[in-house]
């Protein structure tokens, strides 16, 4: 049986041109470069189903990326290059309000040893009533300190 046929997609010259320009550019974004092969397959009037097969990606990926070239096609290139067409949009939620120094002075902080306690390593609740004594962040929960030093140790194994 077969599903839905998709929308159709037309490029103009231009844009065929940059979409081919990122697939080919060292430079360019491996997420961004698979989108843009997504949209001239699907140019070249191929389904959902075989660019997911030949991409090697999931048929929501297609038709998600296509239907989201066909939202930004009615915008003019001047104001929405094509770069930005096939970059991630904004992610909900609130932005840190952590720095990236003072996150910087809580791993100083971790990786040595505690001197004005009488501990011998420190854990979640000792580092962030330190981190606050000392006046680097207002308020920190112990596990959202001690995920700040997790985060940072596997990071550089």
């Amino acid at each position: 049986m077969r599903g839905p046929k998709p929308d159709a997609l037309s490029l103009s010259e231009l844009e065929r041109s940059e979409l081919k320009r990122l697939v080919r550019g060292h430079t360019t974004a491996q997420q961004v470069a698979l989108r843009a092969r997504i949209i001239l397959e699907a140019d070249a009037g191929k389904n959902n189903s075989q660019i997911a097969r030949e991409l090697d990606v999931s048929v929501e990926t297609v038709r998600a990326w296509r239907k989201r070239w066909l939202a930004f096609q009615s915008i003019a290139l001047a104001d929405l290059s094509v770069q930005e067409r096939l970059s991630d949009v904004p992610r909900p939620g609130r932005r840190s309000q952590i720095s990236a120094e003072q996150i910087c002075q809580v791993i100083a902080m971790g990786c040595s040893q505690p001197k004005e306690r009488p501990i011998s390593q420190w854990t979640g609740r000792e580092i962030a009533d330190e981190v606050m004594r000392r006046g680097i962040i207002k308020q920190i929960s112990p596990r959202h300190a001690a995920r700040l030093l997790k985060k940072t140790i596997s990071s550089r194994t």
